[in-house]
């Protein structure tokens, strides 16, 4: 059995969790364990307010409950506004109270990029632009160019966690550019679990969202490796095959 531990900020996505969980196999246990989101905005502002280290501290006790062998920060705005060195002083402070080995979804897209060889990448974020281009930041810092960059304006997690298929589809391919090995679509409230393949075959290339390359960091974290084709190539490395038309 492998548990693997996410703080979650506040209620809005948090339901791909158990979603992937049956899609990864029976030995493996994903534990959600949320965090006071504070002033739900996707302001610069307040997202260095939600992931202030005592603000993420004060759920480790619940995840050493759980019986972790990993954490992870599953926020990415409210990791990479801390730019590289401010993420990664976050996580070793996060490791360091829960005595896990600990990461955050900004780390995790800069490792699964890496992991399915996308050097050239795109964005298409729900945050507003001035928020996304401090994601820009940091994965220019992981020495990941940036091709295109969208952002969608949306200023609550609680209005992007009503957004359906529909809508994140259009954000993908509003997204997409002809040079980009992958399309990111970095934000945690945003529903995506079910939807990875159905967006890589419209894409024609590999597709990575928050929630999907949070879970797999926490799985690089513990060693585990899992083919679990649901979630799209980052779990297989198979070859996307364009819809046609």
């Amino acid at each position: 059995m492998t548990a693997l531990g996410f703080l979650y900020p506040g209620h809005s996505a948090e339901d791909d969790y158990p979603r992937m969980e049956q899609l990864l196999g029976s030995d493996i246990r994903l534990a959600v364990i949320h965090t006071d989101i504070g002033e739900d905005a996707h302001r610069v502002d307040a997202l260095l307010r939600m992931g202030a280290p005592e603000r993420l501290a004060a759920s480790v006790e619940e995840l050493r409950l759980s019986g972790a062998e990993a954490v992870v920060w599953a926020c990415t705005s409210g990791s990479f506004v801390f730019g590289w060195d401010g993420a990664h002083e976050q996580v070793r402070d996060l490791a360091k109270s829960a005595g896990l080995p600990a990461s955050s979804t900004s780390f995790a897209f800069a490792h699964a990029a890496r992991e399915i060889g996308a050097e050239r990448v795109a964005i298409a974020a729900t945050y507003p632009e001035d928020v996304a281009e401090h994601f820009v930041s940091f994965l220019r810092a992981a020495g990941i160019e940036v091709v295109a960059m969208r952002g969608s304006g949306i200023i609550t997690a609680a209005e992007v966690g009503t957004w359906g298929y529909a809508e994140v589809l259009a954000l993908a391919r509003a997204g997409d550019h002809p040079d980009a090995g992958a399309v990111l679509l970095p934000d945690t409230a945003l529903h995506t679990a079910a939807h990875v393949r159905d967006l890589e075959k419209e894409l024609g290339k590999p597709v990575l969202t928050a929630n999907q390359v949070t879970v797999w960091e926490g799985l690089r974290l513990a060693d585990r490796r899992v083919n679990a084709p649901a979630l799209g190539a980052l779990f297989t490395r198979e070859p996307i095959v364009q819809m046609p038309g």
